[in-house]
């Protein structure tokens, strides 16, 4: 989902340098105004309307509508300047072709001027903002290296010099058994090639970067992408790598230099992912209100059921294996953590989740809560916090996900969910994982907003109507 996301923070900054552009032309206008007493805006719109196509086409080739999280400032402020050169030439050349009867030479002037001090200011403002978020611990990706010394040390040399990136290297993994060459630059050698799934089951591993050629590695390349695929970790690889993926595959230049190839396990639409964050912050808005009014209620209910906290919160497995606190009102004994293990046995379904009739464990109140999925209403606060979303895969245990195969993981390569197609399709009739994971893979493939309010739609339903409640 990070390619998506990156492809709507690209589509706000056309609308932002769109806007940027009509503010320079309405400062250069008063700016002449004032010179020269007041002109009528409508005989000098068409100025306007010359520049902005001309403008938008040239701030797209140079790459300004993309991502520019690995260039520097200097190189931005001369392409900029590129544009602007470039964009007075074509623009000084149509008006020649136009030779209009009003036109202003000082006003063109003064409008590329601010111009470029406009858009180089937002950029500017955009770089201290990024690094400001990422000096906080946000806006990061998690990679790792797969390389020898040679093909890893340029990627390394790059990103130390430039930490305002908000790329966080887990750490480097050797093509072949033996000792790495180099560890001056501090990185922790994950293990060597053979472990390279398992490293990116134990970390929270958004990209996999491979640095080598295919005769440094000598080992099958596809296994290994349509295993990361499989897994739903984002793969990327120096050029002269490419192969033949049934996967999404995205071409670009890292720090415009090193051509790299790029397969994505998923594809989502960028401006709908923002709808559905919309969605979600109403949604968990609306959500915590209702849990308020409610709460006293359940409270008492709970305090006088048996002993023990009013929340219960479990580390949960979010995102490319983030995890997180997952809240919900207490629906079990203090002790049901501990009795779990002694409940193995009747587990009821089959593959890596744990799920039985009757639960010993769960309270009185605790059983009118998960009928009416009352305990659930704290989750509300993790969707605001961008840990959870309304709609989605459940979040699982780390202990469970630890038993996942690699095609199963997938479920984890999006922000889980309150509820989700397993809830809303009978969950109480399904006892085998392997059937739980293949919805959320169809909800996965199949994801767009219209499904998402489906779903809730349908969860309402299943809420009132209590079935599939446990």
């Amino acid at each position: 989902m990070l390619k998506e996301q990156e492809k709507l923070i690209n589509s706000l900054h056309v609308v932002v340098n769109l806007c940027s552009l009509v503010c320079a032309f309405f400062l250069a206008y008063r700016l002449r105004s004032l010179q020269s007493g007041v002109l009528d805006v409508y005989d000098y719109l068409w100025v306007l309307l010359v520049i902005l196509p001309v403008w938008l086409v040239l701030l797209h080739y140079f790459g300004f509508f993309s991502s520019q999280r690995m260039s520097t400032m200097p190189r931005l402020l001369l392409d900029l300047g590129k544009v602007h050169a470039a964009g007075a030439v074509i623009t000084s050349s149509l008006i020649f072709l136009l030779q209009p009867r009003d036109f202003s030479r000082s006003l063109f002037g003064l409008t590329i001027l601010f111009s470029y001090l406009i858009l180089g200011g937002v950029q500017l403002a955009t770089r201290i903002s990024l690094k400001f978020i990422r000096r906080r611990g946000y806006n990061f990706r998690n990679i790792v290296l797969v390389g020898t010394q040679q093909g890893a040390q340029h990627f390394i040399k790059l990103m130390e010099a430039h930490h305002d990136w908000g790329i966080c290297i887990l750490g480097l993994v050797q093509p072949q058994d033996g000792p790495y060459p180099d560890k001056k630059h501090g990185y922790p050698l994950l293990g060597t090639l053979s472990s390279l799934i398992d490293i990116c089951k134990k970390h929270p591993v958004d990209e996999v970067i491979f640095c080598s050629s295919k005769e440094e590695f000598k080992f099958n390349v596809e296994e290994y992408v349509e295993d990361l695929e499989e897994m739903g970790v984002t793969v990327r690889m120096v050029l002269n790598l490419y192969y033949r993926f049934n996967t999404r595959k995205d071409l670009s230049l890292f720090h415009s230099e090193v051509p790299l190839l790029t397969f994505y396990p998923t594809t989502f639409d960028a401006g709908q992912l923002f709808l559905k964050r919309c969605l979600d912050i109403i949604g968990a808005c609306v959500g915590l209100s209702i849990t308020a009014l409610l709460l006293p209620f359940i409270a008492l209910a709970i305090k006088l059921d048996s002993p023990g906290p009013l929340l219960f919160s479990q580390t949960r497995v979010g995102e490319n294996g983030r995890t997180f606190s997952c809240w919900k009102f207490r629906s079990m004994y203090i002790d049901a953590e501990a009795r779990k293990k002694e409940l193995m046995q009747l587990n009821e379904m089959k593959g890596a989740i744990f799920k039985i009739r009757n639960d010993p464990r769960i309270t009185r109140v605790g059983h009118f809560l998960r009928k009416t999925s009352l305990d659930e209403l704290p989750q509300f606060w993790n969707v605001l916090r961008g840990e959870m979303s309304l709609v989605g895969t459940r979040p699982p245990t780390p202990d469970e996900v630890e038993k996942y195969e690699n095609w199963q993981r997938k479920r984890i390569c999006i922000k889980p969910g309150i509820t989700g197609l397993w809830q809303v399709s009978g969950r109480n009739e399904i006892r085998d994982f392997d059937e739980v994971v293949r919805l959320d893979l169809d909800y996965i493939e199949r994801w767009s907003l219209s499904l998402d309010i489906r779903l809730l739609a349908r969860t309402f339903k299943v809420v009132f109507a209590r079935e599939g409640s446990c």
